[in-house]
């Protein structure tokens, strides 16, 4: 959206006031006996008091009321979204999805919360351990409504249409192509421009970092100066008529209600904010001479486990990129894996599977299954002649990554279509070519 500005940088300390409240933020304290202009302090931690000075999160914000006054929370009924991992029996099966239906506001107004669906995850909320993937299908606009996630952090990927993210933060335009992130607690409400779809990585008990660089050194992949972060942006107009605030909660939905907006943060400081990024800015690692290099490479954001090296969860991108190795098949190897992968498909083709895997849609491998390249993109690239070429020209797949082995919910598995008709078959083309009588011969 034209107009809109930002804060540039990765956990950054941060600090923003609304233009039309010069001086807002207290000078040289956090939480004076009277805050300028009469605001009130209020101070959200996203982590304890107490961790360590890299790993300590927490922002001020100054408020013109504070968000304590609102009345008791209650529960409330969602048909989709859901935490039971228990649902359906356990499949280790490859599973992909069509694209995701959009509901038509024609027949059905659906917002953003009312939109999402849990398609599989694993882990405990309760916990604070563990991961959640959802996705989001709507037409319309949050109207006097927020949404709070006390259980964890949302990584959103929109896949069609842009969402104008309000927070209390200040306002960020989403496109596809780009994401946002979420922290825990923080309150948002989304505003859509006609159908609108989606996927959302939710994260129990660890924030998103950048993966560490190792060899590649001080530069590449995802740079922290191309996040963006939010300007302060205050909203007080009155709501007489009631203003929500939707609090998923130990993976159930409660809701709150008062006389006014939530986002009535004049200024605020700290390094707990939302935060953007456009995956165009992705610094693409590879090989230039054999072989490749695991996906790993790829990873734009990271949520650690307590063992070194161990994500609760990636995500990763399979953005355009030259491919030049020689004497090696490019597209991914056939392996199997210790960790759970969740892809999905902004545009474009993905370079192992053609067809099938749509923009909108997505497929599950679970962990130790195999998957890998269908058997028309093993021929052609079995036979290919090697030369530098640009791969996945228009394209953008990404993978939600996990060790933890993820359960499909009973929604996800009513939706999905089973690969029998078109992995399977694939793969029933690739067995065509063995030989029975196989012996071993010279190279």
């Amino acid at each position: 959206m034209a107009g809109l500005q930002y804060l540039t940088g990765f956990g950054n300390e941060f600090a923003s006031e609304d233009l039309r409240c010069p001086g807002a933020l207290p000078d040289g304290q956090n939480n004076p006996q009277v805050c300028p202009y009469g605001l009130y302090a209020e101070q959200l931690s996203g982590s304890a008091f107490t961790c360590p000075r890299p790993a300590n999160k927490r922002s001020w914000l100054y408020r013109i009321l504070p968000s304590v006054c609102h009345k008791p929370f209650t529960a409330m009924h969602h048909d989709n979204l859901t935490d039971n991992w228990d649902e359906v029996e356990p499949d280790p099966n490859q599973l992909r999805w069509l694209p995701f239906i959009i509901p038509k506001a024609s027949e059905k107004k659906v917002d953003f919360v009312m939109g999402l669906h849990t398609v599989c995850g694993a882990g405990d909320a309760k916990a604070r351990n563990g991961i959640a993937i959802h996705i989001y299908t709507c037409n319309t606009s949050m109207i006097d409504r927020c949404f709070q996630n006390s259980d964890g952090d949302l990584l959103i990927v929109p896949q069609q249409g842009g969402i104008l993210v309000t927070t209390e933060f200040g306002k960020m335009m989403v496109e596809p192509n780009e994401i946002c992130v979420i922290q825990q607690g923080m309150r948002f409400s989304v505003d859509v421009y006609g159908e609108t779809r989606g996927y959302i990585l939710e994260v129990y008990g660890a924030h998103f970092e950048l993966p560490d660089l190792g060899p590649i050194g001080a530069n590449g992949l995802a740079n922290p100066r191309d996040f963006l972060v939010p300007v302060a942006w205050y909203d007080n107009h009155p709501v007489s008529s009631g203003y929500t605030i939707i609090n998923k909660y130990q993976g159930k939905l409660f809701s709150a209600q008062q006389d006014f907006s939530p986002f009535n943060v004049v200024a605020w400081h700290g390094n707990y904010t939302p935060y953007k990024y456009n995956l165009e800015n992705f610094m693409v690692i590879n090989s230039v001479a054999f072989d490749h290099a695991d996906p790993s490479i790829f990873t734009v954001l990271t949520a650690k486990s307590t063992r070194p090296g161990v994500a609760i969860a990636d995500f990763v991108i399979f953005p355009p990129r030259w491919g030049v190795a020689d004497h090696t098949f490019r597209p991914p190897y056939y392996h199997r894996n210790c960790m759970s992968e969740f892809m999905g498909l902004i545009r474009g083709h993905y370079e192992a599977k053609e067809e099938g895997f749509q923009p909108g849609g997505g497929s599950l491998h679970s962990m130790m299954t195999p998957h890998g390249p269908d058997a028309d993109c093993f021929e052609k690239n079995s036979s290919a002649i090697l030369k530098p070429e640009r791969v996945a020209e228009g394209t953008m797949a990404f993978m939600f990554e996990s060790s933890f082995s993820m359960a499909v919910t009973r929604w996800g598995l009513d939706t999905c279509q089973r690969l029998d008709k078109s992995y399977y078959k694939c793969w029933e083309q690739l067995k065509s070519h063995f030989n029975p009588n196989w012996r071993p011969s010279s190279k």
